[in-house]
């Protein structure tokens, strides 16, 4: 699904305030400390609670093998002053949908309501529609999550409806809101703030 370009783990994006780049051996410290919030947790799909170690490890071998291989994006995030210090992450993987991408994010509660993580998703976005093929990327959250239902909605995805689903890390059926960003929309809103590529 993603090209050459991105599977290297050299490869990074740039915004005003952030590196956006592989997760790391050294990062696993940072993401058990946020992921393990359960006010982090709790709001997703995957997460286990409590959150130790070895699923930190495990979770930057996998995405790191997955990035590699084409079949998906994980980038962590960091603060430009902090690029050692991981406080979220951001993901595109393959949808049940034909044509489609799945997006994912995560953010340490610490920076809540800073606008970082609709900074990210900007840049990530337009990365994903710009080196893809991808028609659209879905998302959602559960229907009580307004503030990332707030963050998609500035990135442009329109609700599709409410469903139930099942979150295998809360182990129940969660009613989730599931939206959409098709590619001449997201092109529209995001051509005049395309992210600055880099390698380092």
């Amino acid at each position: 699904m993603f090209p050459e370009l991105t599977r290297d783990d050299i490869f990074r994006l740039e915004t005003k305030r952030l590196w956006l780049r592989w997760p790391r051996v050294n990062d696993v410290e940072g993401i058990v400390r946020f992921a393990g919030d359960p006010e982090v947790a709790l709001q997703t799909a995957g997460i286990p609670h409590p959150y130790r170690r070895e699923d930190g490890e495990a979770f930057v071998l996998r995405t790191r093998a997955s990035n590699a291989q084409g079949e998906s994006l994980f980038l962590a995030l960091a603060l430009k002053g902090q690029p050692g210090e991981v406080i979220g992450v951001i993901s595109c993987e393959g949808s049940k949908t034909r044509g489609a991408g799945e997006l994912g994010f995560v953010l340490a509660r610490d920076h809540w309501g800073q606008g970082l993580m609709t900074e990210a998703g900007i840049a990530f976005v337009d990365l994903v529609f710009s080196i893809t093929s991808l028609q659209e990327i879905v998302s959602g959250a559960r229907a009580s999550n307004l503030a990332s239902l707030r963050v998609q909605e500035k990135l442009g995805f329109v609700a599709t409806g409410r469903r139930m689903e099942h979150w295998p890390a809360r182990r129940a059926d969660v009613e989730v809101e599931r939206t959409v960003l098709k590619r001449g929309a997201a092109h529209s809103l995001f051509g005049a703030r395309r992210a600055t590529l880099t390698s380092a």
